[in-house]
């Protein structure tokens, strides 16, 4: 089954990463990743879909994540990401030889932390086929003379995640007891 990664969510103090299974009463039901426990999310989450997020490149384009993931999983072959935790110098040679074109100035050590994370995450989900509708849609966008790509969102810490758009507020509660 291919992965979608606008379905898969970083939520803001909760580790790993989760899938999003189906919207309930003021707010989404996920599924973790790693462990497989599912989880209600309010709508003050600070949660971010995988698809929404970008890494900074030299040139005025962005790369997208799913493309860094894809050019990993080239380079890796069957191996892990190298671990997260490394001297930020090694993270930085890691990504110079997966992604050469990557702005050294603000694609931090953090953020390729987190990206070595989420490799290492979805691999071990067995996660790593993605779907390529967003590119079909992209060449259509691109096609189009009028038609003006919305910027995609970049890397940013967890903290400063915004809060899922299709949140609703929660219904008013009935109280059904008598005295």
């Amino acid at each position: 089954m291919k992965t979608d990664l606008s379905k898969i969510l970083s939520v803001g103090g909760q580790p790993g990463l989760h899938r999003y299974l189906t919207q309930s009463s003021g707010g989404v039901v996920v599924e973790s990743l790693s462990d497989g426990k599912r989880k209600w999310m309010g709508p003050s989450a600070r949660m971010t879909s995988l698809s929404d997020i970008s890494v900074y490149t030299q040139t005025d384009e962005e790369l997208k994540l799913q493309d860094v993931f894809v050019s990993m999983k080239e380079y890796l072959k069957d191996e892990q990401a190298p671990a997260p935790g490394k001297d930020p110098a090694e993270m930085a040679a890691f990504f110079e030889k997966v992604i050469p074109q990557y702005d050294r100035n603000r694609f931090y050590p953090s953020h390729m932390k987190k990206v070595l994370e989420w490799y290492n995450l979805l691999k071990s989900a067995d996660a790593l086929d993605f779907e390529e509708a967003e590119g079909k849609e992209e060449a259509a966008a691109a096609a189009e003379p009028v038609a003006k790509k919305p910027a995609a969102k970049t890397i940013i810490p967890a903290a400063k995640a915004a809060k899922p758009v299709a949140a609703k507020a929660p219904k008013p509660v009935q109280h059904t007891t008598q005295k």
